[in-house]
């Protein structure tokens, strides 16, 4: 191990990059050609690494990474983040970290960027506990703001439980790839149920919108979609019923019912820190939002740990974690019954070897793991799970393709968002016929493979 940790390999380079076009254009700077007076790890800035790149001007762009973040500078006029430079700076360092130069001290134009960040998240620390306060200061406006939206909620709550009615009323059947919610509404895309969603952003309720329009898209999503129309209405219904008697539930499922309605949740109780193994991270988007999901596993106190990021067009989500690494770190959970979501905090040192995968099991296992979640939080759609001595089996007559315990028995289907990855394809190359171990997400959906581990591949194969 150098002073720099362990360097990210050019796949995790790659996944920070924003876009396709950053990846492509990162890529090609990915070589010594354009850069000079490349330099990292000094003992005053560890982990940070720095160079210029010739561009189309007579100055070079100045370049600078923070892979302890990851945290970009970078002078080039570009938007994007990080912009194609630092990617080019990364990948180089992953492909010749040896033509660095270990320098005393960064340039002075990296120098000053570090210390402003160094300054910044020591203001953090010191203004959290302040925030707390400030955040609190007029508790009765808090309360009155909760109690105006949490009228508007009730009102849309109330307004889609007629939605659901009509759609039972009229039959699954009605709600064909049209769109219609029955057989008396005019086709119109998936215009009836974004209508719906609309109203329930309006109601200041965006869980409910996104369940509303997903509702809108179960009918064009193949063979058996009036089964799953009727397994997502009645979980909507569910949580429209649990919405309208919050105040008499437990106080853990109560937070569980606001957070999936779309009422924000915040850390809450004590800081817990570890070394993170991260496992996976992967970014799905709505054309206007990009989500980021990072899966972390506690290698002291053997928890899950799950890391959301968000990000506008044009800029990737914070934070970005290197996946196949581990990282000491503090991470704050949210409150709310068999949640695992949590806030990333402070961070100590740069990213490590990850080591041996979290103990994983049988396939049997695995769906007992996700049915007992389900007794907490009956509207979670996937759970944690690493599967130990699996094989990947292609599609047969009567099933598509599974990760099957590889001493017999069970078996657990793939996803229809697993199957169209090409990650599918790097999972069977690495098996090649023998057991591996598997990371991925277990739900009612199936079976999601995030990363593998086989004997002789060495560390975590991400397949995202």
């Amino acid at each position: 191990m150098s002073d720099l940790g362990v360097r990210r390999t050019a796949e995790q380079v790659l996944a920070l990059a924003p876009d396709d076009a950053s990846r492509r254009a990162g890529s090609k700077l990915g070589a010594a050609g354009p850069w000079s007076e490349t330099g990292a790890g000094a003992e005053g800035a560890p982990g940070a690494v720095w160079g210029l790149c010739k561009g189309s001007g007579s100055k070079p762009y100045q370049t600078v990474v923070d892979t302890a973040g990851p945290a970009y500078k970078c002078s080039c006029p570009s938007r994007k983040f990080p912009c194609k430079h630092a990617l080019g700076l990364l990948l180089l360092l992953a492909s010749d970290g040896d033509g660095f130069a270990a320098a005393q001290e960064p340039p002075a134009w990296a120098q000053e960027w570090l210390a402003a960040r160094r300054k910044r998240a020591e203001r953090s620390t010191e203004g959290d506990a302040g925030a707390g306060a400030a955040r609190t200061a007029d508790p009765e406006a808090a309360r009155r703001r909760a109690d105006r939206r949490a009228a508007r909620i009730t009102s849309g709550v109330s307004e889609l439980e007629r939605r659901l009615a009509d759609l039972v009323r009229g039959g699954l059947a009605g709600a064909d790839q049209a769109g219609g919610t029955s057989r008396s509404e005019p086709a119109g895309g998936y215009g009836p149920w974004e209508e719906t969603a609309a109203r329930m952003v309006d109601a200041q309720a965006p869980g409910l919108a996104g369940r509303a329009r997903e509702l809108g898209l179960i009918p064009s999503s193949g063979a058996g979609w009036p089964a799953r129309l009727l397994e997502e209405s009645a979980l909507l219904h569910l949580l429209n019923r649990a919405w309208l008697g919050v105040d008499g539930l437990p106080e853990q499922l109560a937070t569980t019912v606001r957070t999936r309605v779309g009422l924000p949740s915040g850390p809450e109780g004590e800081q817990i820190r570890d070394t993170w193994s991260v496992l996976a991270q992967y970014d799905t988007s709505d054309g206007k939002l990009t989500t980021r999901r990072i899966w972390l596993h506690g290698r002291t106190s053997r928890r899950w740990a799950l890391v959301l990021g968000f990000g506008v067009a044009g800029r990737a989500p914070e934070p970005a974690l290197p996946v196949g690494l581990a990282v000491d770190a503090r991470i704050a959970p949210h409150a709310g019954a068999g949640q695992l979501r949590a806030a990333w905090g402070e961070q100590f040192g740069a990213p490590e070897a990850m080591g041996s995968p979290p103990a994983g099991g049988t396939v049997a296992a695995a769906a007992e793991a996700y049915g007992t979640a389900l007794l907490s939080d009956p509207w979670l759609d996937t759970w944690p799970v690493v599967l130990s001595d699996v094989v990947p089996l292609p599609p047969g007559e009567r099933a598509g393709w599974r990760l099957a315990d590889a001493a017999g028995g069970a078996a657990l289907p793939l996803t229809a968002r697993a199957v169209d990855r090409p990650g599918l394809w790097k999972l069977v190359a690495l098996a090649g016929g023998r057991p591996l171990t598997v990371f991925g997400e277990c739900g009612h959906r199936g079976f999601e493979p995030l990363g593998a581990w086989s004997a002789e591949a060495a560390g975590m194969v991400a397949l995202t």
